[in-house]
């Protein structure tokens, strides 16, 4: 899924309020506003997925370390 969700280049999936804000802005003409809004909500997605992905990889290191630590005393 993160790999879809980078190598997307343009995703229509945006919270209401975002949505109508950009809509508003670009009746006005200002389009330069919702230029980087699917980037940043995309970046926001992706945060919890990568937090997870870290607390994962430090356990399983930790793990390991452990496992060799009684493997090799014993």
């Amino acid at each position: 899924m993160l790999v879809i969700a980078f190598n997307a280049t343009q995703l229509l999936a945006q919270c209401p309020m975002c949505k109508a804000s950009v809509e508003s802005n670009m009746a006005r003409g200002e389009t330069v506003v919702g230029m980087g809004l699917n980037d940043g909500i995309l970046y926001l997605m992706a945060m919890p997925y990568i937090a997870v992905a870290l607390i994962a990889f430090i356990w399983y290191r930790s793990k390991k370390r452990q496992d060799q630590l009684i493997n090799g005393i014993s």
